[in-house]
């Protein structure tokens, strides 16, 4: 049955299924099951459950018969499992709660979202920010992968003493670029995770790391072959994509504040 599945709920249909119990008086009723009237705005909310929150009214409409079946199907049931007591099952009050905090705190981020201002002059900044200072140099590197911080330690020894970076890449690196001896060829810093990243901006053209780098794939000795300038693409073709840098941004940093003011016990 397609009314049981379990399907993220998007931040539009939150908003539907949170006002419908407000306009349910108002509302056009579909049909009135054992007493419990199946609006039209549970309908439409339900129909972007189903189909995505970004379901077009249209969609919606041509398939309105197959949701409203299901909205009808889904209340027998409901009202059947509650006249059994069910709704009292310890697993269903762990999932309904479970449930319950998502969707409040889904509706939550939403707002964020909703109040993050994206004017020209935000946005121009999060351009020079995330574009024009990150994608202004390219680089083109190579690095030796490695499983633990003392075989990295080891592989510069060895580099230190005059062993070939390439050769030493295809025999030691356990990273797929191994066959070209380590080769990463051009890239823009924020292509790279950020220790590495961060580790080859500080290095000059022929110079490798004299430490091992850490990111989650393991411990990296990195050289850098060249660098060169790029022109960072226009505004108008990464606006989109900036608005949900910057949003996503507001989110994290409203999280960050939330943690700092909280009394947080990890057992």
């Amino acid at each position: 049955m397609n009314f049981v599945r379990r399907t993220a709920l998007s931040s539009a249909a939150l908003t539907l299924i949170l006002a419908s119990t407000v306009q349910a008086a108002e509302e056009k009723v579909l049909a009135v099951v054992g007493g419990t009237a199946i609006t039209e705005s549970a309908l439409v909310a339900y129909g972007q459950m189903r189909m995505g929150g970004n379901a077009q009214p249209a969609a919606i409409e041509e398939k309105r018969r197959d949701l409203l079946e299901d909205l009808i199907n889904r209340e027998l049931v409901y009202q059947d499992a509650l006249g059994k007591g069910f709704d009292k099952a310890p697993e269903v009050v762990l999932q309904f709660n479970e449930q319950k905090r998502t969707i409040i705190a889904n509706y939550g981020v939403a707002k964020i979202i909703e109040s993050t201002p994206l004017n020209d002059d935000v946005m121009r900044k999060a351009y020079q920010t995330h574009v024009v200072e990150l994608a202004s140099v390219e680089y083109k590197a190579r690095h030796i992968l490695n499983e633990t911080e003392e075989q990295a330690k080891a592989i510069i020894v060895r580099l230190n003493k005059g062993e070939n970076f390439v050769d030493v890449a295809k025999a030691q690196s356990g990273g797929s670029s191994a066959e070209d001896g380590g080769d990463l060829g051009w890239f823009a810093p924020n292509q790279m995770v950020k220790p590495f990243a961060d580790a080859v901006t500080t290095l000059k053209p022929g110079a490798f790391t004299n430490r091992p780098v850490k990111s989650q794939f393991g411990w990296h000795v990195i050289l850098l072959e060249e660098t060169r300038k790029v022109d960072p693409p226009a505004f108008d073709l990464v606006e989109k994509q900036l608005r949900s840098v910057v949003q996503s941004e507001a989110v994290k940093t409203h999280i960050d504040g939330l943690r700092q003011k909280a009394k947080i016990e990890m057992k």
